[in-house]
Parts: C-alpha cells; sequence; structure tokens
C-alpha cells in the first residue's frame, strides 16, 4: 500500500498494510477441500453427490480470504495511532519498540510471551513488532504483531511526534 493513506478513523496513514495469504498458501487448503468433498461424494453417491463440492470449496476459500483481511496501520494527524484489525492504540501510550526476527519470533511466541498480551499473528508473515505499552491503566503489557515491513513500522512507532 501507498505511503499516504486515508483512513476511516480520520487523519492521513503513514503505513498501512494487508497480512493477506500468499499464493503459495492457497494450494494446499483447496486440495484438502476438494479431498473432502470428494470422500463425501463417494461414501453417499447419487443426485446429492455435487453438494459436497458446492460447499466444501466455497468455505474453503471464504475461509482463505478471512484470514488473510488483517490489516496493520499506523495512521498520523494530531493524534496518531496504531491500529491491528478493530483495535488501536494511541502511540502516546507506546513505549519501546522491538523488531524480531523470524528466527526469534517462535520464543516471543512461546515460552517468553506474556499470557495478558495483545497478539496479531500471521504465520506466512516472517518477522514481529513488539510494543511495550506504557499505559498505567492498560493491563496488556504490550502488543505483539506481525509484520512485512517491521523497520518502517518500528520507526514510525517510536517518532510519535514527527508524524504529525
Amino acid at each position: 500500500m501507498g505511503e499516504s493513506v486515508n483512513t476511516a478513523e480520520g487523519g492521513a496513514g503513514k503505513h498501512a498494510e494487508r497480512l493477506y495469504v500468499p499464493w503459495w498458501g492457497w494450494p494446499l487448503p483447496l486440495l484438502g477441500g476438494g479431498l473432502l468433498a470428494a470422500e463425501i461424494d463417494m461414501g453417499y453417491p447419487g443426485l446429492r453427490g455435487w453438494l459436497p463440492y458446492v460447499v466444501l470449496i466455497p468455505a474453503v476459500i471464504a475461509l482463505m480470504i478471512s484470514l488473510g483481511r488483517s490489516r496493520v496501520r499506523v495512521t498520523g494527524g494530531a493524534e496518531p495511532e496504531l491500529w491491528l484489525r478493530d483495535a488501536h492504540l494511541p502511540l502516546k501510550f507506546a513505549g519501546d519498540v522491538e523488531v524480531i526476527g523470524k528466527e526469534d519470533k517462535r520464543k516471543a511466541l512461546g515460552r517468553d510471551a506474556d499470557p495478558a498480551a495483545f497478539v496479531l499473528h500471521r504465520g506466512w508473515v516472517g518477522p514481529v513488532v513488539r510494543v511495550w505499552l506504557t499505559d498505567p491503566d492498560d493491563p496488556t503489557p504490550y502488543w505483539l504483531f506481525s509484520t512485512r515491513h517491521p523497520e518502517k513500522v518500528a520507526a514510525l512507532l517510536r517518532q510519535p511526534a514527527s508524524m504529525a
């Protein structure tokens, strides 16, 4: 997506991306849906044999599209915010920002993770960014999210005053 994006939340956006499923993630689920439909068809032959194909293949397509609906946005304006799906964080509450490479992502999501953290993880996206929160009233210690442009997002989150 472009550098200057207007968002519904107001203000010009500094960064926006959609965490869509890449092309190589589609064939295996579609094949699995087709094989499951064929297995049902073999178990119940006859006129209704087409029904599993009509139901399962569109269901798999809908699932794959829904997996790619997650968005990461950093808005500008008077009060810049980080948006992950429908959740938003005013950048005045963003503390330290870390870029975690795909090699260390397993630890950050596993044994080193805090159960109270807000996580938006997509396995097909390599790096993640962790934003520690400074809001004393928020029980969430940090936000951890996948992004294809971690350095750019981290730079925008580290300098919210220059975004206006």
